[in-house]
């Protein structure tokens, strides 16, 4: 998409003209930062998987992409470098993940910038993406910086734990995705202040026997459900 072809935004809709693709897994995640962006005036496309992203892709180029590092079918990261060395290139490509590690990843894979999860704030939001506009494509004049934050939203919670209990259920531990399990549910317990369950998740790679901490956390995605 050209720049040139897109008016200043305002200054209360800075990304009005944007079009945001989102590759992430969790709902969780996903809702918040797709409020964040209608609040901010972009349209928005959302992809669970690399697959899903790919399909978008061969149809319709977006001004932004923002990518998470962890999903359910390989890495974020090689998403990103194909699209920071795609021609002609998406103006901003963010990676994102709840582990503050994978920001590493994502700035050697090529991209711009990178949000660390939770996003729940609109000012991070825009500024995530905004920093990496050029300057025709900013608001013009001073622009304070918006307060608003939006919460978890619970549907997109139940989503979640619903699918992290699938993984859990498979028919025998050597067809459960132990590390995307372990980071997928991380990132949602941390979307959600759960400390419990983001401890449980985090010590599912090591640890106790893996039965036991299967079982472990099992219980605890099933506590969640049944309060959500």
């Amino acid at each position: 998409m050209d720049t040139y072809a897109i008016p200043r935004p305002p200054a209360d809709r800075p990304l009005l003209g944007r079009t945001v693709l989102l590759v992430e897994d969790s709902l969780t995640a996903c809702e918040a930062m797709r409020l964040l962006g209608v609040r901010s005036g972009a349209r928005m496309r959302r992809a669970g998987d690399l697959a899903q992203a790919e399909r978008h892709l061969r149809v319709w180029r977006p001004s932004v992409a923002i990518v998470d590092i962890g999903l359910p079918d390989g890495s974020g990261a090689a998403l990103i470098a194909r699209l920071a060395r795609a021609e002609p290139r998406i103006e901003v490509v963010v990676g994102t993940s709840g582990d503050p590690g994978a920001m590493e990843a994502a700035m050697e894979a090529g991209a711009d910038g990178f949000m660390a999860k939770p996003v729940n704030s609109l000012a991070v939001f825009q500024e995530g993406i905004l920093a990496h506009l050029p300057p025709e494509a900013q608001p013009p004049g001073p622009r304070a910086l918006p307060l608003d934050e939006v919460g978890p939203d619970p549907a997109a919670l139940a989503d979640d734990l619903a699918h992290a209990a699938d993984l859990l259920g498979g028919p025998d531990e050597g067809t459960i995705p132990i590390a995307y399990l372990s980071q997928f549910l991380a990132s949602v317990a941390r979307e959600n202040g759960d400390s419990a369950l983001e401890g449980a998740a985090a010590t599912l790679a090591a640890g106790d026997p893996l039965p036991e901490r299967l079982a472990r956390l099992a219980g605890i995605v099933q506590d969640r459900i049944a309060a959500a």
